[in-house]
């Protein structure tokens, strides 16, 4: 059974990130994050069940490193969701360091021979209690065995309960919130996402701390109590997508409450059609995404600031930067990036041929337009055009010729 969850959960990570890595960064999270348990469950079961020396071999400490990142994933998840930042920080790095430091303590065994390594599967298949004693990395000349076998777990129980807190803590504050627009079924899947997670690594952990302060020879997935609620955290945790296609998808959020829509919208999109019929709403969100994005570029003209970008425009616009996203790739079928230097190059087109380049250069049109420099100017042009603007140019001074 573990080998069988071990591997839906790998077909799992596929999908999130096959569907959604394009549209969502936190669904990058999600998918690594499921990567990553599932990697630890076929650990599991090759060092516990398998019976095979080489897949022991390749598998015992090999990967062992990685599944310090669960709890770092998760908590990058969370935050992401729940506060609409998914992009990266320098801050985040210290979230490695456990890793890290697992990894240079393994290096003398990942470098060791591969007949030594065969002689140390078959003893952790052959002999009882040898995975408690046994010394894989240097970190066990510096602490106990227990110490550095709990640690893992323990480290991704404290990660697990601070997304919880991370989670509570934007409940309370909802109302204040745009990211949980007219969403009951992510605040439903968060809380069983979480609730399993908390079920798996508290169990998990209560398991790892009786092997080794008790030295109980029978590990994790026997039948007893903590293995069997174990197994159905499991079972829980990579199963639970599936009833989600929101979030398997990628299916956009929408807005917080139909009787927020601006006024000026309901000529567009009637309030009580809404209201009618809300399993279309995402287009009509579409659509209010749009109107909103053209009416903020049009009167406040933030792209010509070059330093413009999707999170400053979704703070204009009150649209959640996801959201924006997966409306340029899956309505305009173009990046934001592209979508702002159109309206750059429409601007710098205003400007030739108001006849600017009377008194100013195109290279210093194109800085006024937002650009940042000559060579994005002329490339963001042509690539919107077809052609040069000094050819754009040429054209205009011979139709008023």
């Amino acid at each position: 059974m573990l080998l069988f969850l071990s591997l839906i959960g790998i077909f799992l990570s596929i999908v999130l990130l096959y569907f959604n890595s394009q549209k969502y960064t936190s669904s990058i999270y999600l998918g690594v994050f499921f990567l990553l348990v599932s990697l630890y469950g076929l650990n599991q079961y090759v060092l516990l069940y398998s019976k095979s020396i080489i897949l022991v071999s390749l598998i015992y400490t090999h990967i062992t490193f990685l599944l310090y990142l669960i709890g770092p994933v998760l908590y990058l998840y969370i935050r992401s969701i729940t506060s609409d930042r998914d992009n990266l920080q320098l801050k985040d790095l210290f979230h490695l360091i456990p890793m890290l430091i697992y990894l240079v303590a393994a290096i003398p065994y990942l470098f060791s021979s591969y007949s030594y390594k065969v002689e140390i599967a078959t003893s952790i298949l052959n002999v009882d209690g040898f995975l408690t004693t046994y010394n894989a990395t240097i970190l066990s000349k510096i602490f106990s065995n227990a110490a550095v076998y709990i640690f893992r777990p323990f480290l991704a129980f404290v990660y697990t309960v601070w997304s919880i807190a991370i989670f509570i803590r934007f409940l309370i504050k909802k109302n204040k919130s745009l990211v949980f627009v007219k969403q009951e079924f992510m605040t439903k899947w968060l809380s069983v996402f979480l609730g399993f997670q908390l079920l798996l690594i508290t169990c998990h952990l209560l398991m790892m701390t009786q092997t080794f302060l008790f030295h109980f020879k029978n590990l994790f997935y026997t039948l007893n109590t903590l293995q069997s609620l174990s197994a159905l955290a499991l079972t829980g945790l990579l199963i639970s997508p599936f009833f989600f296609p929101g979030i398997l998808y990628g299916l956009p959020r929408l807005p917080d409450s139909i009787q927020e829509l601006p006024p000026s919208i309901e000529t567009m999109i009637p309030i009580d059609e809404v209201k009618r019929n809300i399993p279309n709403f995402e287009s009509d969100y579409m659509k209010l995404i749009e109107f909103k994005a053209i009416s903020c570029l049009k009167e406040r003209q933030p792209y010509l600031n070059p330093e413009f970008n999707l999170n400053q425009f979704s703070v204009l616009v009150q649209i959640p930067a996801h959201h924006l996203t997966y409306y340029f790739r899956e309505i305009q079928k173009q990046s934001f990036s592209d979508y702002r230097n159109e309206w750059r190059v429409n601007h710098a087109k205003t400007l030739i041929s108001e006849g600017k380049v009377d008194n100013l250069t195109l290279e210093a049109i194109g800085f006024q337009c937002g650009f940042a420099t000559r060579n994005t100017f002329f490339k963001a042009f042509k690539k919107a055009e077809g052609i040069s603007p000094s050819s754009f140019l040429a054209q205009k001074r011979s139709y008023t010729a």
